[in-house]
Formats: C-alpha cells, sequence, structure tokens
C-alpha cells in the first residue's frame, strides 16, 4: 500500500470513529462568561442534585438534556437579565433538544429555565454543573416534586412549563394527572393550558371534566380559556354550547368572552342570535 493509500486508509478509519461521537457533543452546551463541569447523573435526580447543593455553597447551575417537544414554545434563544442570559441566532425550525437550567441560590432551587439546544448561555461568571445520562422519565419524575403544593407559585408554574415541552408521549399523562389531582388551583389551572396546547381526545376530554367537576371556579375559567385555545373546529361549537347550557354564570361569561375573542362566523350567528331574542 502506497503512503497515499495508507494516509487515506487512516483518516477514513479516524472519521468512522468521530461520527458517533458528533451526537455526545451535542448534548453539550456552549456557555460564554462561566465554567462548565460535567458529571455522569447515576442516580435519581433529586440525589445529584443535593450532592451538588452540599458541595457548592454559592449561586450555580445545574442543567441536563431530554428531548424537545417539535414546534415548542421554546423554540427561541430567550434573554434575561440577572439569569442564564442566550446570545444566539434564533432558529426558525426548533429544537430536536431541550435544556432544563436549574438555577441554585442559598443551597436551595431559586429557578427553572428552559432553552432550547442550539442556545449558548452566558453564565454570568457562575458555573453550571452539567448533568449527561438524564432519562426523561427522571427529568419528569424530579420536575413533579415542585408541584406537590411545597414549592413557590413561581417554580410550580416554572415546572409544569417545563414538564409541558418535554418531547414524550408521556406528558400528556403526567398534565391531565396534575389537571385531575393537582392540590394547588394555579397546578391545575396551569396544566390544562399545557393540555389545550397539545391538543387530542384525551387532552379535550379533562378540559371538559374541570368545566364541569373542579370545585373552584377560577379553574373552571382557566378550562375555559384552555377549551378556546382548542382548532376552532373543535372549540367554537363546544364554547357555543357552554354559553347557552352551562349552569354556573362564570363559565357563561368566560365562553363569551372567548368566542368575542375568537372572530368566527359561528360565533357571530350566535351572538346575533342571543341579542335578536331579547
Amino acid at each position: 500500500m502506497t503512503s497515499v493509500a495508507r494516509l487515506v486508509a487512516i483518516t477514513a478509519a479516524l472519521a468512522a470513529f468521530a461520527i458517533p461521537a458528533a451526537p455526545a457533543l451535542a448534548q453539550t452546551p456552549a456557555i460564554v462568561n462561566g465554567t462548565l463541569e460535567t458529571r455522569v447523573a447515576g442516580s435519581p435526580l433529586e440525589r445529584e442534585v443535593a450532592a451538588i447543593v452540599r458541595d457548592v455553597p454559592g449561586p450555580t447551575w445545574i442543567g441536563y438534556t431530554v428531548s424537545a417537544q417539535r414546534r415548542s414554545q421554546v423554540d427561541n434563544c430567550w434573554w434575561g437579565q440577572n439569569d442564564v442570559r442566550v446570545v444566539a441566532p434564533i432558529k426558525l425550525e426548533g429544537s430536536d433538544d431541550l435544556f432544563v437550567l436549574v438555577r441554585i441560590e442559598d443551597r436551595k432551587v431559586d429557578s427553572i429555565r428552559v432553552s432550547p439546544s442550539h442556545c449558548s448561555l452566558d453564565l454570568g461568571g457562575l458555573a453550571l454543573h452539567w448533568l449527561t445520562g438524564v432519562s426523561t422519565a427522571r427529568s419528569l419524575d424530579w420536575l413533579t416534586t415542585f408541584t406537590t403544593g411545597a414549592s413557590a407559585r413561581r417554580l410550580e408554574n416554572a415546572a409544569i412549563t417545563a414538564i409541558a415541552v418535554h418531547g414524550d408521549a408521556s406528558v400528556t399523562d403526567r398534565l391531565i394527572a396534575l389537571a385531575r389531582d393537582g392540590q394547588q388551583r394555579a397546578v391545575r389551572s396551569s396544566a390544562l393550558f399545557w393540555l389545550s396546547q397539545r391538543a387530542g381526545d384525551r387532552a379535550s376530554r379533562t378540559i371538559s371534566d374541570a368545566i364541569e367537576r373542579d370545585p373552584d371556579t377560577a379553574v373552571k375559567r382557566q378550562a375555559v380559556f384552555a377549551l378556546s385555545q382548542l382548532p376552532r373546529s373543535e372549540s367554537v361549537p363546544r364554547l357555543i354550547d357552554l354559553a347557552r347550557t352551562n349552569k354556573n354564570p362564570a363559565v357563561r361569561q368566560q365562553a363569551m368572552f372567548w368566542l368575542g375573542q375568537s372572530q368566527d362566523p359561528r360565533a357571530l350567528a350566535f351572538f346575533e342570535e342571543v341579542l335578536g331574542a331579547r
């Protein structure tokens, strides 16, 4: 074999080894103004986070990668002032992966953020402890612990948002469980909103159940809003039915309001009918 041929063969062999490594590299965020420390998440996230909190007394960040819902509401890089700041081009076709980012302050979780994986992270001089090997199920289990009523409302809302944009079929089950069984009104309301973004028969049934059965009027109102977010072919007829027949005046009022926002001809015809009947 000539020296040129040997060089070509060696180059091809090296390329073959390099190709499988690319996905792993894609899981690690690009950072500026901070340091990155990587560790394998070999235990439940609660233990991993607790270990980092124990070892790092000051403010720090913890993060990991999960698959993202396609065309989620975190496709674009977001900006912040006191938290992580993102400087990257906007990816118009969305991200396949999602960064879950948690800020630790005073040895406890202070905030939860999500970011598409193509965004660079400005850490403001802090460290980012990056966990590899975090499964979707482990991520969802840990985030759900913030929805039990023991956490501040902003953490509840942030956790539910992070749950909702995970790209896994089991997310619908999680949101349905939170919408039906959440102890806090805000948790049930937030879960209903995110269910409406997923649509589908199961989400629609859960929204309807909340309108009819949830004991809290504020949750019923949020469920009507969630109903209005479904495709118009489904939402407008059902809003009209609620406005006509529901026994709760707050539900009827909310249905009328969202019908008015829909600008749908069927809603206009309904209003003409109601006004003409007076």
